[in-house]
């Protein structure tokens, strides 16, 4: 089974850049964040033509999230839970062929500090807190998404460029160690040990040019499943291609 990540930055503006890369890579699942629409705008005939089922948490105009998948999924939760005031399109959970694997858009957290920091690492202790059920049922269980965490120095072009940023404070960082030291398997990091394995490259001062990227797109994998875990990889060439998102699918293939 391959299960990839990607962070589309709006589906609409994206949707042939989406059907190249599903038809080239053929993903068996692929969860998709910041999808920028509601879902009755989500196209979902298109999905369908490709050979995709679709599963959507839209939201007007900003984040969202969706599971498109070759085999029926069954849902098993739409947003994270914890605090049921929290209206963010942000997560959404799906059984597929045995697997459960959820789709996450974690805030970014900017500026910092402040309201949307400190909403942030609230919603950081509500994932931590609902993953620890979903680690709790042995099931094999694929927690993928934009998390906006740069885990190490290693995953970041420039420590000092990124200093300031939600992204690499301390409290974030220390938040997905906690997760991931927890039970979870980061696949890439397991695939690949060191050296830089970029998933986003801002649209600014070009940086796509200058490979000044980061790491913050992750799969996390249960123990089942990561005993299943064959391969795991960036498609980092799509991020050349013309109107890219500014992140690049992710993914991994289980036995």
């Amino acid at each position: 089974m391959k299960i990839a990540t990607f962070n589309i930055n709006g589906v609409g503006a994206r949707l042939p850049r989406l059907l190249d890369w599903l038809a080239e890579a053929k993903p068996d699942v692929a969860c998709l964040q910041e999808i920028k629409c509601m879902g009755e705008k989500f196209p979902v005939q298109e999905m369908n033509d490709a050979g995709y089922h679709a599963l959507v948490s839209g939201q007007k105009g900003f984040n969202g999230v969706a599971i498109l998948s070759r085999q029926p999924a069954t849902e098993t939760q739409r947003g994270l839970p914890g605090d049921d005031a929290d209206e963010q399109a942000r997560y959404l959970e799906a059984e597929i062929d045995g697997v459960t694997i959820a789709t996450i858009y974690l805030p970014n957290g900017n500026p910092q500090p402040g309201p949307k920091f400190d909403y942030k690492l609230a919603w950081m202790a509500r994932l931590d807190a609902h993953a620890k059920s979903l680690w709790a049922s042995e099931k094999p269980v694929v927690l993928a998404g934009d998390y906006n965490v740069i885990p190490t120095d290693e995953d970041v072009y420039s420590v000092k460029a990124m200093a300031d940023d939600a992204l690499m404070q301390p409290e974030s960082r220390a938040a997905f160690r906690r997760l991931v030291n927890s039970g979870w398997t980061d696949a890439i990091r397991t695939r690949f040990p060191s050296g830089p394995m970029y998933t986003f490259w801002d649209y600014q001062a070009g940086a796509w040019q200058r490979d000044a990227g980061f790491r913050i797109d992750h799969l996390l994998l249960s123990p089942p499943a990561a005993d299943r875990l064959l391969n795991a990889g960036i498609d980092r060439h799509v991020r050349g291609l013309e109107k890219a998102s500014d992140h690049v699918p992710v993914w991994i293939e289980l036995r």
